[in-house]
């Protein structure tokens, strides 16, 4: 497998309170009436977003990789989507 192709399985996610009592920022798409986790193609994106992003007051919120397909589990074990997102806060792809 080529190098290009292992990038493309992770992606970046924002994990609120890290430590024993994490979790993924989660949000409700209102118009569709789904739960979603924004996901981001890189670094880049994801920090240019972060403060137009909702976030609740006095948690703490860290940028992390993870690997695409162990994201889908988790959302899908919790009734979430992935909604890829760029650095404006667009939703591009479900």
């Amino acid at each position: 497998m080529a190098i290009k192709e292992k990038i493309k399985e992770w992606v970046y996610v924002f994990v609120c309170d890290p430590g024993s009592d994490e979790s993924f920022l989660g949000l409700y798409n209102e118009d569709e009436m789904v739960n979603f986790i924004p996901v981001f193609s890189s670094k880049e994106d994801a920090n240019d977003c972060f403060l137009t992003m909702p976030r609740e007051k006095g948690k703490k919120y860290e940028l992390q990789a993870v690997h695409i397909e162990e994201l889908q589990e988790i959302a899908a074990e919790n009734d979430f989507h992935l909604a890829m997102v760029d650095s404006e806060g667009k939703i591009t792809r479900q």
